[in-house]
């Protein structure tokens, strides 16, 4: 009886933690005309501030601006992404964890004018996401890029 009380006290922890990656950050958006920068923690990339660890490059694109917003739309939902928001100009998406459900929010910036995409990807939850949302960001690259 012992061992299993050892190994069952870590499960309603781990619910807990779940529940509190539930609500939205109070950083989505845009924040005088960008995406808020990352914390600087190993959970978060983002393609605002070059000058940063956890910089990654934004989505260039050659096609009109509205097609590449489409497109981009069509990859987040084919790889998972659920829409939360989208705008002419923003769009913020949530994608769970298979195993635990945990959230991270992915934000998109369109600078039609530049002809690329800016874009936040953060885990709600943790100090490090072991690469997944560079992961995420590197595969939706990928595919944005073939039509």
């Amino acid at each position: 009886m012992k061992k299993n009380s050892r190994l069952t006290w870590w499960i309603p922890a781990l619910l807990y933690l779940a529940g509190c990656s539930s609500q939205a950050p109070s950083d989505l958006g845009l924040h005088d005309g960008r995406l808020a920068p990352c914390p600087g923690t190993p959970n978060c990339v983002g393609s605002e501030y070059p000058d940063s660890a956890e910089w990654v490059a934004p989505l260039n694109f050659s096609d009109p601006a509205p097609q590449a917003w489409a497109r981009l739309q069509a990859r987040v939902q084919a790889q998972g992404g659920q829409i939360e928001s989208v705008s002419d100009i923003y769009m913020w998406a949530t994608y769970r964890s298979k195993l635990l459900r945990f959230i991270d929010d992915v934000e998109f910036r369109l600078d039609a004018e530049q002809q690329r995409i800016q874009l936040r990807s953060a885990s709600r939850l943790g100090y490090s996401d072991l690469g997944v949302n560079r992961e995420r960001i590197e595969a939706l690259r990928s595919t944005f890029a073939t039509e």
